[in-house]
């Protein structure tokens, strides 16, 4: 089984501002939600906050979204982070099973993905010593370097969406016939149905493992995408829903969430 869970917090609070502020504070209260420790299985989560939310609350809410295989449970986030005693439902946890066996070919929906845009490469531009040092090295990988630049985030992903199962929609493809192009003389081509959403870099430090110690700083270039795709691979396409997209997937990224494109679908 696989569920998909939303908890909301409250901003407000201590617990809260000291999640959403470090990454990896969040993805240990996200494993801190299952009872098999240690956690062996691929636990995805993303924050929600402003425009990614729903409602005209948006600025007194956040919330996170966490992918897991077994059956969590949210109580000790609510009581560090939510609101405890309150008549409103705090959590909602959802079986992911039926969206997956809506994933056939040709079935269109509206995503969202928050990324950690990086490639690698043996020529970055401008090297840090522990790159030079890596590069220097016999037969070296690439390294990570992230992209910064909106038309560079935005081609991370064409590039790479036909291997996740899906193809991304135009505007025509939503709009209708009067978005094509008027005659033979008239080339534009439909925009694809793709807006990026949000851009942030974070930084925070990363505490060394068995110890209390800070270690180095963790660095991500992070970019929010919101568009409209069409399924061409189901059984990729599943894979990318439950395993996630790109690096950086214990800091909240990599995480593919689908909603029906038209109304019709909802109840199929």
């Amino acid at each position: 089984m696989t569920y998909l869970s939303r908890i909301w917090l409250n901003p407000l609070r201590t617990g809260a501002q000291a999640l959403l502020k470090n990454p990896q504070r969040m993805h240990a209260a996200a494993l801190g939600g299952l009872s098999r420790q240690p956690v062996t299985e691929r636990v995805l989560w993303r924050l929600e906050t402003g425009e990614g939310l729903r409602g005209a609350d948006r600025p007194h809410r956040a919330e996170v979204l966490v992918l897991t295989e077994s059956t969590p449970s949210w109580e000790h986030l609510i009581e560090q982070a939510g609101w405890i005693h309150t008549d409103e439902p705090q959590v909602l946890v959802r079986d992911y099973q039926p969206l997956l066996d809506r994933l056939h070919t040709g079935r269109e929906f509206r995503f969202r993905l928050r990324a950690n845009t990086v490639s690698a490469t043996r020529t970055p531009d401008n090297p840090s010593p522990a790159q030079k040092e890596h590069l220097a090295a016999p037969r070296p990988r690439g390294v990570r370097v992230g992209h910064r630049t909106a038309a560079h985030q935005t081609t991370w992903l064409t590039d790479r969406i036909d291997r996740w199962g899906f193809t991304l929609l135009t505007t025509a493809d939503l709009d209708g016939p009067r978005n094509q192009p008027d005659g033979p003389g008239d080339t534009d081509e439909p925009a694809p149905a793709l807006r990026l959403t949000a851009r942030e870099r974070l930084t925070f430090p990363k505490k060394a493992k068995n110890t209390e110690k800070t270690g180095r700083r963790v660095v991500l270039n992070t970019a929010t995408f919101e568009g409209a795709l069409r399924v061409t691979d189901p059984a990729r396409a599943r894979a990318t829903l439950l395993h996630g997209v790109g690096p950086a997937k214990a800091y909240g990224c990599g995480l593919i969430t689908l909603a029906p494109l038209h109304t019709e679908q909802a109840g199929r």
